[in-house]
């Protein structure tokens, strides 16, 4: 019995052993993970910011309502080409006119008390109070020729002290009434200069009202200031239309503006005259053509982004980008020709430290690098690497220096 058991039992041992060493063969010849590398390269490339826009007219001509009324006609239609002098919109202006004839007329009355006032009075009561004035001095010397007449005559006993008494007292009313009338005269005088200033201010007030007018009455016939494109014409016949409501917009269209958001981070890449490229959805094989006007000044909010607006002026001779449509804008910002580069899941940072893994005998190596401009997939690498270099590429693997690793090269 007891030899059997320990015959068992070294059975068990052995076994124990052989599966152990097993084992251990199999983790020995367990094969090393398989990455993802590419080779250094020297490409052409273009650091790119994209980002959404808008497109605008340049210099456009909107014409807005300056009074309240009614549409009487509309004579184009939204997306025509029209030409220099042509009539668009009419708009109803009768209670206008009333007004303008209104105002003519306000204004002549003004006028004409402004030549009075200057003249010291209406023409009547100048002419009445100079006649008074003239009469009463004639009378006074009348009687001031008698009265020295009388004088010799009572020293001569051929009038009497009667006669004398009377006259002075005709001199005194006279004298008095001369007065009254002199008094009169300077009266209308001395308010001229203030009646004249108040005609002169409704000389002034009925001008501008009638400037304003003819200028309000003019604004009721829509014209084309030149050859252009409608591209915005949003009344009918027998709308009403308020004081600064749209009634039409014109521009050369040729030629459009996209206003582009550019989120902040990428700002300090940008300057005027740079390459644009704008697609739209509604022409997805279409791309326009265009250069940056300037780099914007200041940042403001654009729902939960913080943005600057970079103007791009863009060539739109087929007329296909209309006002206010939504695209996409791609700004390219530089530019490295043969560009020693890697793609761009091959470097890594680590505290502001950019690396990659350098693959040499199938083991990574880590390396420092120094990057230059990025594209959409490549980083270009002023240092660290030489064409050729394979280096190892992200995955879901977490490398290490030293790891010896199978390769499966990529493009």
């Amino acid at each position: 019995m007891a030899n059997g058991r320990k015959t068992k039992t070294g059975l068990g041992i052995f076994a124990g052993v052989v599966i152990l060493l097993a084992v251990v063969g199999v983790v020995g010849r367990r094969k090393p993970p398989l990455i993802q590398v590419a080779t250094v390269t020297r490409q052409d490339l273009n650091a790119v910011v994209t980002s959404n826009g808008k497109v605008e007219p340049i210099d456009p001509t909107t014409a807005h309502a300056e009074f309240p009324t009614f549409v009487t006609s509309v004579s184009a239609v939204e997306g025509q080409a029209v030409h220099r002098g042509q009539v668009i919109v009419t708009l109803d202006a009768a209670d206008l006119r009333a007004q303008l004839a209104q105002a003519r007329v306000n204004l002549l009355a003004a006028q004409a008390d402004l030549r009075n006032a200057r003249a010291g009075g209406t023409p009547v009561s100048v002419a009445q109070a100079q006649g008074d004035l003239d009469k009463a001095q004639i009378n006074v010397d009348n009687l001031e020729r008698r009265q020295a007449a009388l004088k010799q005559l009572v020293a001569k006993h051929a009038a009497t002290q009667d006669e004398l008494d009377q006259n002075t007292d005709q001199l005194a009313t006279a004298n008095a009434t001369f007065a009254i009338a002199h008094q009169r005269r300077e009266e209308l005088s001395r308010l001229a200069p203030g009646d004249a200033d108040a005609a002169g201010l409704r000389v002034q007030q009925a001008n501008d009202q009638i400037r304003s007018l003819e200028e309000k009455l003019r604004s009721a016939t829509v014209i084309a200031p030149a050859d252009t494109i409608l591209y915005s014409l949003p009344v009918h016949v027998g709308d009403y239309v308020t004081v600064g409501e749209t009634i039409a917009a014109m521009a050369d269209l040729r030629r459009v503006r996209v206003r582009a958001y550019i989120d902040e981070p990428d700002l300090g890449w940008l300057a005027a005259d740079q390459v644009v490229e704008v697609t739209w959805d509604a022409k997805p094989s279409k791309i326009w053509q265009g250069r940056t006007e300037l780099a914007p000044k200041q940042v403001v909010p654009l729902g939960n982004r913080s943005v600057g607006e970079v103007y791009c002026s863009v060539d739109n001779a087929a007329l296909e980008l209309v006002p206010n449509v939504n695209v996409e804008v791609r700004i390219l910002v530089r530019q490295s020709p043969r560009a020693l580069s890697v793609p761009r899941a091959a470097v890594r940072t680590d505290d502001q430290t950019r690396y990659v893994y350098l693959l040499s005998d199938n083991r990574l190596q880590r390396h420092d690098v120094t990057v230059g401009i990025a594209s959409s997939t490549r980083d270009e690498i002023l240092s660290g690497l030489a064409e050729g270099d394979r280096v190892a590429l992200q995955g879901d693997l977490a490398l290490r220096n030293g790891m010896v690793v199978r390769p499966r090269d990529v493009p």
